[in-house]
């Protein structure tokens, strides 16, 4: 998800002005919906951010506005305004050391380790997926240690995201090919068809593998039946502040199985003080066996 206001100037004709007052209650509503945390030197970049729509919704002032998504039971104003605040930058094979250590290292262990239990059922979730680049990534990859086993195996991704603007790019899974180049030349031509000029598209036979879904990190219970092996949460925390990380990475230790890993941003550090998972190597931790 990589959740930012993005930096640089915003350009605009006239910008509105945004009161002490508003700006607070957007910045909290903010924080508790989606965790992001705004300081006040991202005031005049959501001002910016926000304006073209608020004259498309007719809106003249941000209280106005912060009534509006209030109000709206449907949620479509909150999901129009995380979009516009998300920054989903991404693209194929970022932080290629943890595709590395998944296919030479957590892969392996789990499965032997799945083995020996005579489970085949391998649970990972992408939470925070953006635009689908990470999950398509991880699926090759197990197809390619997998091989002919892979049809045996209760696999597939679970990719979730607070952006739907995003999961509609990851579930069309067609991107530029310059995004796609930082990949091995190998699983470029084995996963990828000629889409439209200059695009390439992910194959079938891994698209049908993801299951992508918009999901709240915010929530304060996790909806699922089953622990996961793996979580990868990469560039999404580093926007939150500390009670958030410690709140959300709590959540994940009670979802994650004894051995499993949880992947984090290379930017990111879950910290010294926190013991629910063992450090490994820099964004790289595994919860304790049992």
């Amino acid at each position: 998800m990589n959740n930012n206001l993005q930096k640089g100037p915003v350009q605009v004709h006239s910008m509105m002005s945004i009161s002490d007052k508003e700006f607070a209650q957007l910045r909290d509503l903010i924080h508790r919906r989606f965790g992001i945390n705004l300081t006040e030197q991202k005031r005049s970049l959501l001002v910016g951010r926000l304006q073209k729509l608020m004259r498309k919704l007719d809106l003249a002032t941000f209280s106005q506005y912060y009534d509006y998504l209030t109000e709206d039971s449907s949620e479509k104003g909150l999901s129009e305004l995380v979009d516009l605040i998300s920054t989903n930058h991404t693209y194929f094979n970022r932080e290629k050391d943890h595709f590395d250590y998944f296919s030479t290292t957590a892969l392996p262990t789990i499965i032997e380790q799945l083995k020996r239990q005579k489970r085949k059922d391998l649970r990972i979730w992408c939470a925070g997926c953006s635009t689908g680049e990470e999950p398509y990534t991880l699926l090759m990859l197990m197809r390619e240690y997998l091989g002919n086993e892979y049809s045996s195996w209760d696999a597939g991704i679970l990719a979730t995201d607070i952006s739907d603007r995003a999961l509609s790019i990851a579930k069309r899974g067609t991107y530029g090919s310059d995004r796609v180049m930082q990949l091995p030349e190998t699983l470029q031509r084995k996963y990828f068809t000629p889409a439209a000029a200059g695009e390439l598209a992910v194959c079938e036979q891994i698209k049908k593998e993801a299951t992508f879904r918009r999901f709240n990190l915010m929530n304060t219970t996790f909806p699922f039946k089953k622990p996961f092996q793996m979580i990868f949460c990469r560039n999404v925390m580093i926007y939150f502040d500390q009670p958030t990380r410690e709140a959300l990475v709590s959540r994940y230790h009670q979802h994650t199985e004894p051995g499993g890993y949880l992947f984090i941003g290379h930017s990111e550090t879950l910290g010294r003080s926190q013991n629910l998972y063992k450090y490994l190597k820099p964004a790289l931790y595994q919860k304790g066996e049992l």
